[in-house]
């Protein structure tokens, strides 16, 4: 064996999806922050921010161990590519006196990427909670991940009920037949 693979602090992440999903919100935050293309965010995490470093750099130095990257890409594209309506899930889903504008930025993003990995309904709902309450925990100290968990539990169950509801044009189609 080589000195550095003897060495434990190179090993990989333990939790790769949830690497995944730390990533998407920094990136998600840095898109909205510096008005960046998604394209190039993620290609700037694919290429400088991923794997583990020879100087064990981590998450306080802006690199992400082991992400699972296609959970990454998922998330991001689907967060930039239903913004609009997310934005809108959201500002149905806090309080009036509490606008999206009004949120911090990063908690902001953490519901874009919540919400974004909901919409393709491949993780359940408790999952998803339970790991967007995680990275809170990670970013804030305060009461924000109680919001998270709360917001996204309406938020994820109003999603659900509206992809429920056939639109009204197949309701029609239905009727013709």
């Amino acid at each position: 064996m080589t000195e550095l693979q003897d060495q434990p602090e190179l090993k990989g992440a333990q939790r790769p999806r949830t690497a995944a999903r730390v990533a998407a919100v920094q990136a998600l935050f840095q898109i909205e922050q510096n008005d960046d293309r998604a394209e190039s965010v993620v290609q700037q995490f694919m290429v400088h921010r991923f794997g583990t470093t020879l100087n064990n750099e981590s998450y306080e130095e802006g690199y992400v161990p082991e992400p699972d990257t296609r959970l990454f890409i998922s998330v991001v594209k689907q967060a930039v590519s239903h913004r609009s309506a997310i934005l809108e899930q959201l500002g149905l889903t806090l309080p009036a006196t509490w606008p999206v504008s009004r949120l911090d930025p990063v908690l902001r993003a953490l519901f874009l990427a919540a919400l974004g990995e909901a919409l393709t309904g491949d993780v359940p709902a408790s999952v998803i909670i339970n790991e967007y309450m995680d990275i809170a925990h990670g970013f804030f100290s305060g009461e924000e991940p109680k919001l998270v968990n709360g917001v996204l539990d309406t938020a994820i169950k109003r999603l659900a009920t509206t992809e429920e509801k056939p639109a009204s044009s197949e309701i029609e189609d239905n009727k013709a037949d």
